[in-house]
């Protein structure tokens, strides 16, 4: 699994599992190389992460079962003891509804060593096995009329979800951590040509919260020199042979994990005895299909003829504009009007006492299928400023058809703080209130970027533009153009209700941070 750091990316290649892990264990501990220490570094801090999630797992649950028996029925012993279930004590009914609870969460494998870490993937996982069980719980009650208090699973089933996602968030916030140090990462052997090495190496490196770091490559058809290596961003990395030296070269690099892009020069002989070759140790092996920016619901995996063949399924783009979509927009911007009403009451005195001119900006943006309209903002600049563009095109420091300058001399003292932290954008609430913009969304952009856009470009507008998106909690003006649209078009083809609510969530960080604005 490699997580698209927006968190919001997902699956983008086949991993060769065991049996042990299809069936929902933790992959056992397998004969190691003494010479490659770093294997056994990895399974260390695995086995480390995967012990404390369910350390964490079992206080959560425990603590939620408990806190809802003592909100419904006290602590006295009679209290508890008469709430009865078919003879049984709600003491008892905690004990079995905890265990099961943990049961669940192992039968979804929500600590499996290919989720963890993964972002939305893990966070599903949990979700499903508290529903499923919660459900399971209440169809029973009902068939066989148990009397098992309402209020009691009200108080467990909202404090054990929350508690149970929030200890996976904090878990894996201690985990970014150690990596952002260099620690408690996946050491990688790429197996392909120089521009898939190339790629492959710059995406880990940009994704870093995935823990994913290239240590050695194999070039097909190269003629191996013990001094050869390429350069990634400054850091070079050595070749180890062609695609027929990945013994060899694990050998020498230490790599937990090999990464295939050569699938068509290794030939499906050449990647079975790949499989065979790195059987005996601990060593996962990982196909990338060639298939990038698309997320992991959209990949289907069907053996046919005794091919793994992957069917990407197509872009959801109406499922941006289904009623689900909608009504989470409208009353998320409604109760945000509500509650940051006196952050933007302040704003507008400051933006009018400090500078001459009307308090809002509208700006002309082009919308859902290439349909004008006026975008909402304090103003932060002095009256007039879109005039005075042309004469300062010379000194853009945007990227692509982005005009961006971080010292721009139009910007007031009160505008430069409202950009910094995002606060000139609330007016845009109002906006997605008129249907006119979604909370998440691609960049509402301008009419002049728009006429510069090639084909490729303009399947950005096949959804509402957004107040926020992925190119917000991912570098904001400090992202290239090609990485800004590869972004929006990523969230164009991948959306979903999930990846919303943690975009959301990264927003609120990325506004506080106020990096990357200007």
């Amino acid at each position: 699994m490699v997580d698209g750091g927006d968190g919001v990316t997902a699956s983008r290649y086949l991993e060769v599992e065991t049996e042990a892990e299809r069936d929902g264990e933790d992959p056992p501990l397998r004969l190691v190389n003494e010479s490659s220490p770093q294997h056994n570094s990895r399974s260390r801090w695995q086995h480390c992460y995967v012990s404390r999630l369910r350390i964490v797992d079992t206080v959560v649950v425990a603590g939620a079962v408990a806190v809802a028996q003592v909100a419904r029925f006290g602590t006295t012993p009679e209290a508890v003891t008469a709430g009865t279930i078919s003879g049984f004590s709600y003491t008892m009914t905690s004990v079995m509804l905890g265990g099961l609870w943990l049961a669940m969460l192992a039968i979804h494998r929500t600590r499996s060593t290919r989720v963890i870490g993964a972002g939305a993937e893990e966070y599903r996982r949990i979700t499903t096995a508290t529903f499923q069980l919660f459900g399971v719980i209440g169809i029973l009650s009902l068939l066989f009329q148990g009397d098992l208090a309402r209020g009691y699973l009200a108080i467990a089933f909202p404090l054990g979800l929350i508690g149970l996602l929030g200890g996976r968030w904090s878990v894996r916030k201690m985990v970014a951590r150690k990596r952002a140090k260099g620690d408690c990462y996946t050491s990688v052997l790429v197996v392909g040509g120089r521009r898939s090495v190339l790629t492959m190496t710059r995406n880990f490196e940009r994704e870093s919260a995935s823990g994913y770091r290239v240590v050695g490559v194999c070039v097909p058809g190269s003629g191996y020199l013990d001094d050869e290596h390429i350069v990634v961003d400054g850091r070079e990395i050595p070749v180890l042979g062609n695609e027929y030296a990945v013994v060899d070269a694990l050998a020498e690099c230490g790599a937990d994990t090999v990464v295939v892009t050569a699938t068509e020069q290794l030939g499906h002989d050449g990647i079975r005895s790949l499989v065979w070759d790195l059987e005996p140790s601990n060593v996962d092996l990982v196909v990338a299909p060639g298939v990038v920016d698309v997320a992991g619901p959209r990949l289907v995996m069907r053996p046919v003829a005794g091919f793994p063949l992957i069917h990407v399924e197509k872009p959801r783009y109406h499922g941006a504009k289904s009623f689900g979509k909608v009504a989470f927009d409208m009353c998320f911007a409604l109760a945000a009007l509500i509650l940051i009403a006196p952050v933007m009451l302040a704003a507008a005195i400051a933006v009018k006492a400090t500078s001459r001119g009307p308090i809002l900006y509208r700006s002309e943006r082009i919308g859902l299928d290439g349909k004008p309209f006026p975008m909402l903002k304090f103003r932060t600049m002095v009256d007039g400023a879109d005039k005075q563009v042309a004469d300062l095109l010379g000194r853009n420091e945007g990227a692509g058809v982005l005009f961006k300058m971080k010292d721009d001399p139009r910007i007031t003292p009160v505008g430069k703080f409202l950009r910094k932290y995002s606060l000139d954008e609330l007016p845009q609430f109002v906006n997605v209130l008129r249907g006119e913009m979604s909370v998440v969304g691609p960049r509402p952009p301008l009419r002049r970027e728009v006429e510069a856009y090639d084909g490729t470009v303009r399947r950005r507008m096949l959804v509402k533009p957004g107040l926020t998106g992925l190119w917000q909690v991912s570098g904001r003006s400090d992202l290239s153009w090609d990485e800004t649209v590869r972004l929006d078009l990523s969230y164009v083809e991948n959306w979903s209700m999930m990846q919303d609510m943690l975009i959301v969530g990264k927003t609120v960080r990325a506004v506080t941070a106020g990096s990357g604005a200007y």
